[in-house]
């Protein structure tokens, strides 16, 4: 802790352990608390079992599969602009002498030492891998549930409690995949509050405090929500 004081100062600090315990609260009431069985990932979560179970029933599963690989596509789709992020945190790095000469150019921001610079870019760099991380695992879980819909009885070879047990088990795996897609989407959004950072501590709690009611608001009183309680 003391190594990163003396890098950045005490409002900065204070300003990154506002954005760590925000995004660490809002992860535990979304997915954690008992409001997760209310919020719109949960009742997704709720619409996917009966996805499933409806599966269990037909025998003709190209629409099924066609969704799951549009579910593919999606966690591949932003897994590459991960990588592509990366590649720009570590851009950054080579141009640590530009950035920081543009610090000193505009006047109503305080010049940034490059030991602090380099350390914003680190976490910013990290948040990205993060986000890569949950996207590619959820590319891989949404390949198992696409295994899972496969080994789903047809009506005729099997009584229906076995092929909704197997159905229940590939919602099972595909509701997992999509908690790791929401939390790789989660570290996209909070990548940008956090670039609030390189501009200044107030701006950093500013737009993470943003960040989290527009994300709240999506959860528990956007109008996608409010068509699945109708």
């Amino acid at each position: 802790m003391s190594w990163i004081l003396s890098i950045i100062g005490p409002s900065d600090m204070a300003a990154l352990a506002f954005f760590v315990c925000a995004w660490l609260m809002f992860e535990a009431v979304v997915d954690y608390s008992p409001l997760r069985f209310r919020s719109l990932s949960g009742l997704m979560a709720e619409r996917r079992r009966e996805w499933m179970l409806t599966l269990a029933d037909r025998d003709l599963r190209m629409i099924d599969t066609g969704i799951v690989a549009g579910l593919q596509q999606g966690s591949a789709y932003f897994g590459s602009a991960s990588i592509l992020a990366i590649g720009g945190c570590f851009a950054l790095f080579g141009s640590t002498d530009a950035v920081l000469q543009i610090y000193r150019d505009i006047p109503f921001i305080e010049p940034v030492p490059r030991g602090a610079y380099e350390l914003k870019v680190f976490g910013l760099t990290t948040i990205c891998v993060y986000g890569f991380f949950k996207f590619g695992w959820a590319y891989r879980l949404f390949n198992y549930c696409s295994i899972l819909i496969g080994g789903v009885s047809h009506t005729q070879d099997a009584p229906p409690e076995e092929r909704r047990a197997a159905a229940l088990r590939a919602a099972e795996m595909n509701i997992v995949a999509s908690r790791h897609f929401t939390a790789g989407m989660r570290a996209i959004f909070f990548s940008l509050a956090y670039i609030g950072w390189f501009v200044g501590p107030w701006v950093l709690i500013g737009s993470t405090v943003f960040v989290v009611l527009v994300l709240a608001r999506r959860q528990f009183f956007s109008r996608a929500r409010s068509i699945l309680i109708a």
